[in-house]
């Protein structure tokens, strides 16, 4: 893979790129101080970078009862399952930041198990990696123990969404061999 490519396929970016995707990618480099390598990887065709931004931010930064940091928690456990390098570097960093706390991170990256969280979270957590390993398996039991925990319906979905979103998002980034940026190595330790 090329230092400069997001991945080892051979799919540059747009050139150059629509207005509103560099206005877009600017505010990354505001916010961030980089575009994450995902938006890179996926702009050689605007429409499917429109649709994984739109996705991403809708379950990470829309309305939800699940806090970001919960929702970045949800992303590391279920990419330590699926064994994302990009994810778990990117999303440990994210929880890292959140949770002012680079244990755990680290604790979520390893084993979420080891990781000193609430019983609600436990048991989300709990769920998401369910969900991932044994989707097939998952039972109006384990929807009644988040419900248990205090968790809605609608917290549930969410839950169960953004668990998916990693899921299909681990695999396109194993199989295209996405590499995280160097950035996020170094963030909040």
């Amino acid at each position: 893979m090329a230092d400069d490519n997001p991945t080892a396929l051979d799919l540059p970016m747009v050139d150059p790129l629509p207005g509103e995707t560099q206005k877009y990618f600017d505010v990354c480099v505001e916010k961030l101080g980089m575009v994450p390598n995902v938006l890179r990887a996926y702009a050689f065709d605007i429409d499917k970078l429109n649709a994984f931004t739109a996705m991403y931010n809708d379950l990470m930064l829309g309305d939800s009862a699940l806090s970001k940091l919960e929702r970045e928690m949800i992303a590391v456990a279920v990419s330590s399952v699926n064994k994302c390098y990009y994810c778990l570097v990117a999303h440990g960093a994210a929880v890292r930041q959140l949770s002012g706390d680079p244990q755990l991170g680290e604790a979520l990256v390893m084993n979420y198990k080891v990781a000193k969280v609430d019983p609600k979270q436990r048991a989300m957590l709990d769920f998401a990696v369910k969900l991932t390993r044994e989707s097939a398996a998952v039972e109006e039991a384990d929807r009644q123990a988040l419900r248990n925990v205090g968790f809605s319906d609608r917290d549930i979905f969410d839950i169960a969404s953004v668990a998916g979103f990693f899921n299909m998002t681990n695999r396109v980034a194993s199989g295209t061999d996405m590499r995280p940026n160097d950035e996020y190595h170094a963030q909040a330790r």
